[in-house]
């Protein structure tokens, strides 16, 4: 089992920046992908960027690209996401989740899904 805390979430003005941090415990040995997923109000669920523990590789959905980084301190079984320039449509509760088993692409998971979730922290951008 895996748990997953997500943090950093608040209130920004839009072109601002917000750094949120997830920090993973319990059998993280076990987990090959990370991945950051948002939820706005009246619309699905959406994967924002997610990373492979085995190789580091990333990816970024296309609003994102540019702006959003992702990464990863194994040492401290944390993943950080770290948004620049927001705007007010990235507003969004967003959450942390895992994924363990064969080493796919985090992109894999990311679609198929993933296994672990956080509960989510809620990020604002005012305009």
């Amino acid at each position: 089992e895996v748990q997953l805390v997500e943090s950093g979430g608040g209130l920004v003005q839009a072109g601002g920046s917000l750094r949120l941090s997830c920090a993973a415990s319990g059998f993280t040995f076990d987990v090959n992908a990370i991945g950051w997923f948002r939820q706005a109000p009246g619309k699905e669920r959406e994967g924002v960027s997610c990373i492979t523990r085995s190789d580091g590789s990333t990816y970024y959905r296309d609003s994102v690209k540019g702006r959003f980084t992702i990464s990863s301190d194994n040492a401290k079984n944390t993943v950080y996401l770290q948004m620049n320039s927001l705007k007010p449509e990235d507003t969004a509760v967003y959450y942390c989740a895992a994924a363990s088993g064969p080493q796919y692409s985090c992109t894999y998971y990311l679609s198929y899904g993933m296994h672990y979730w956080g509960k989510g922290t809620l990020v604002t951008v005012s305009s």
